[in-house]
């Protein structure tokens, strides 16, 4: 998903081989189901795998992992429906929903009801048609009505259209320092102009956030490899380095010798 773009209101995906999203930070709403292969979400303390034929949600402004697992000799495929925030705030209108209570919201769920997954395997044939926006709309509709069917407080998450709120920084960056995403996302998410979230750190772990985020993620992966057995490849995108030369560099420059001498003892 681009920084810029909102995703378009219908998403087939496909890959061959094993697929990490890029950004790790869901900005709208979702609803998806897996065809075929597995998908696993990750919000930093759960992961959850989502097999053939299971529906997911994932919640707006939150980070989570994404990975992509294709079948033996087959590929990965996704379809997922989403709902941007101009969509929403006509359906509220329209509808008369409106968030009552703002609470802690999971990342993700998995929903369970027949009526979402004959829904979504309906979509299937406009994967060929030239929808027009009208379709797609009354399509997104149909879409929020069934999920508000399955679960009426839904509309707590769905409709709350407010910021991020001021949050406790040296708690969430402890919980999601692992999060390949940039420093404006965590301000963002800590309910702080980037200034502000620049001060705030400064003050609470006394290095820039930046010179933080890689120094405790080498210190996780030191940790990972020297006690938990890990191996380089099992851990490095997981702690949000983007690829194993990079790991590798940083660590040696860090501790004096390559990630590898670990696994070796």
């Amino acid at each position: 998903m681009s920084e810029n773009n909102i995703p378009f209101p219908i998403n087939y995906s496909c890959h061959f081989s094993e697929f990490r999203e890029g950004e790790q930070f869901a900005r709208i709403h979702s609803l998806g189901l897996v065809l075929s292969g597995e998908m696993e979400l990750n919000d930093g303390i759960t992961k959850t795998i989502f097999k053939e034929g299971e529906l997911y949600s994932a919640r707006k402004n939150h980070l989570l992992k994404f990975a992509k697992y294709p079948p033996k000799n087959g590929e990965i495929r996704t379809i997922s429906i989403y709902f941007d925030d101009a969509m929403l705030h006509d359906f509220s209108r329209e509808y008369g929903y409106q968030a009552e209570k703002k609470d802690n919201v999971q990342a993700y769920i998995k929903p369970e009801q027949k009526a979402l997954h004959s829904f979504m395997y309906s979509l299937l044939p406009y994967e060929d048609l030239p929808a027009s926006e009208e379709i797609l709309r009354l399509k997104q509709k149909e879409a929020l009505l069934l999920l508000l069917n399955y679960d009426p407080d839904l509309k707590d998450i769905l409709f709350d259209f407010s910021e991020p709120y001021k949050i406790d920084i040296e708690a969430f960056m402890n919980k999601n320092f692992h999060f390949n995403v940039n420093v404006e996302r965590f301000a963002y998410l800590t309910g702080r102009s980037l200034s502000a979230f620049k001060r705030d750190f400064q003050k609470i772990f006394g290095i820039p956030p930046r010179q933080w985020l890689q120094l405790r993620r080498l210190k996780e992966a030191h940790f990972l490899l020297s006690q938990k057995g890990k191996s380089v490849s099992d851990i490095y995108l997981d702690l949000g380095f983007e690829n194993l030369s990079h790991f590798s560099f940083a660590f040696k420059k860090q501790f004096g010798y390559p990630p590898t001498a670990l696994q070796a003892k």
